[in-house]
């Protein structure tokens, strides 16, 4: 722009034959002048040829350290990186990734439930890519605003927090409700004091690790084959056998309201009904077949990984 109208003003030309100096000039061709220039005109070019070449410089200086030091390669990853989270809907957010927060972001994986984890630690997520450079993450502080609603706080379904500290649990919890009010969000507990602190912001449910570990040791002394059989139902060994959940809504019209004997007939997989919940939070465990499911109401079925895909898709779950 310098130099177009610089050559329309110096010298009288058209804006073609500036536009067209102005190029051989910037680009050093050197085809030779539309008509010879004044003395105003040569004072313009020179320093026209000296600020564009100095600008030329400098532009390739920093195209060169900005290849050389890879933050071209960061750039293109991060915007992947954001790209892929602007597409996700019905995703988790884990809320610190050390121990607590990977293994959860195992389980998921190995669910097929889309995540995204954040953490400030880079070594934490640095420690994950190598077994998973699929890995969707942000890097920063889960107790900033801004950092959940990158993740997609709107529009995600749950939020893991297992931040080290309990304020901090608190503090993201508080923020991920009045983002989203319908989010169900799991939070990790340090200090039994916490828990009643961490409901009252808005948690659904509380999880203490250190407590749940010393019960399930505990439990190996006392009823060691019953925890054997209930860590092969939650692992990845043998047939993958799995718990779910299917809601009255999720059921077909034609056996809603029904007994338990003909939804668990219907277009049989081989699952088992081990209880049911009632709306109003009760669970009945091993429920009779004439046991009628009602509006507000949940079955509980236990089979393999092939058989509870084949149910969720008879009751058009997927």
């Amino acid at each position: 722009m310098i130099g177009i109208i610089g050559f329309i003003t110096v010298e009288g030309y058209s804006f073609f034959d500036a536009l067209y100096m102005t190029v051989i000039t910037i680009t050093t061709i050197g085809y030779g002048e539309v008509k010879p220039l004044t003395h105003n005109g040569r004072i313009f070019n020179i320093f026209f040829i000296i600020t564009s070449f100095a600008t030329f410089a400098y532009a390739l200086t920093r195209l060169t350290r900005y290849v050389a030091s890879g933050e071209m390669q960061l750039y293109f990853k991060n915007r992947k990186l954001m790209l892929s989270l602007n597409h996700l809907s019905e995703h988790v957010i884990i809320c610190g990734f050390g121990r607590n927060g990977q293994q959860a972001a195992q389980t998921l994986k190995a669910h097929h439930v889309e995540f995204v984890a954040i953490d400030y630690r880079e070594k934490n997520i640095d420690d994950f890519l190598v077994s998973d450079p699929h890995l969707l993450y942000l890097k920063g502080d889960a107790t900033n605003d801004d950092m959940l609603k990158k993740a997609g706080i709107e529009k995600a379904k749950s939020l893991i927090c297992a931040l080290p500290t309990d304020a901090d649990n608190v503090f993201v919890v508080l923020s991920a409700r009045s983002l989203n009010p319908d989010i169900h969000i799991i939070s990790r507990a340090t200090q039994a004091s916490a828990v009643a602190k961490l409901k009252k912001a808005g948690a659904d449910n509380v999880i203490m690790p250190d407590k749940i570990g010393g019960t399930h040791m505990a439990t190996l002394v006392t009823k060691p084959d019953v925890v054997e059989f209930i860590d092969y139902l939650s692992g990845d060994e043998g047939e993958s056998i799995n718990i779910e959940s299917i809601g009255y809504e999720k059921l077909p019209p034609e056996i809603r309201d029904g007994s338990l004997k003909n939804i668990m007939d219907w277009k049989k997989t081989g699952v088992n009904c081990i209880g049911v919940k009632h709306k109003n939070g009760k669970f009945l465990i091993n429920p009779p077949e004439d046991t009628i499911i009602s509006e507000g109401m949940k079955v509980f079925v236990l089979g393999t990984r092939i058989q509870i895909h084949k149910m969720k898709h008879n009751v058009g779950e997927e």
